[in-house]
């Protein structure tokens, strides 16, 4: 089995850049899992499927393909063929995409399509429940958190860096409405697992979550290293 490094966390508390920067340093597999999710919430707005019809959803996702490509730093989200990865991030698919992750149907079939992805080599994952449900056994298992007002703000900043008209206060909304269905769903919800370290990163700079990360995983016992890093 290849060595696992899971984060987890709430949505903006810096999983997504940390995991990339992590896996770029080590020349491991990045698994972006919410970009699945946000990929499948895109083909079920685009069908005009609503998260309520179960049958539709679970229909919606046997017909679906998904898969990861790319470097960690240029990932690439595919859905049925098609590179999706710049049209998964606005507020739309985010409201979707945390819709469906509350449902137990859609969690069990990405959990089989983000554990197949294990084969691939070293990976550093990041999503909601990767420690406690996806990859129990991971070597590492890390909770990155911050507080509701940073993570709004982090929220807010990418947006705009997409050039999204939202308002600060919409954003905030948001994150608390995603917080809420993320750690009161019924399957998988989000808490650190068990032996997690969980690092709060209200306080740090990007590259100050990223040494953090890095000096854990390099601490571990199994660690695959080292590795040069890219160049």
């Amino acid at each position: 089995m290849s060595f696992v490094v899971t984060i987890d966390g709430p949505a903006a508390a810096g999983k997504s850049t940390t995991a990339r920067a992590v896996a770029n340093r080590l020349g491991f597999l990045y698994l972006d899992t919410g970009a699945l999710y946000r990929a499948f919430a895109l083909k079920a707005l685009e069908r005009g499927v609503a998260p309520d019809d179960a049958a539709a959803i679970e229909r919606c996702a046997a017909e679906t393909t998904l898969d990861l490509a790319g470097t960690p730093g240029r990932p690439q989200v595919w859905l049925d063929g098609v590179d999706v990865t710049d049209r998964i991030r606005t507020p739309e698919v985010s409201e979707m995409s945390s819709r469906l992750a509350a449902l137990p149907a859609v969690r069990r079939w990405l959990k089989g399509i983000q554990r197949g992805l294990r084969e691939r080599g070293p990976l550093i994952a990041e999503g909601r429940d990767l420690g406690t449900v996806v990859f129990p056994d991971a070597e590492v298992k890390i909770f990155l958190d911050a507080d509701p007002e940073t993570r709004a703000g982090r929220r807010y900043q990418e947006l705009q860096r997409l050039g999204m008209a939202v308002s600060r206060e919409d954003v905030g909304e948001e994150v608390g409405r995603r917080d809420e269905r993320d750690r009161t769903r019924a399957e998988s919800p989000l808490v650190a697992a068990p032996g997690a370290v969980v690092i709060d990163t209200s306080n740090l700079d990007m590259q100050g979550q990223i040494d953090a990360v890095l000096e854990v995983v390099r601490a571990h016992a199994c660690f695959p290293g080292p590795n040069p890093e890219p160049s």
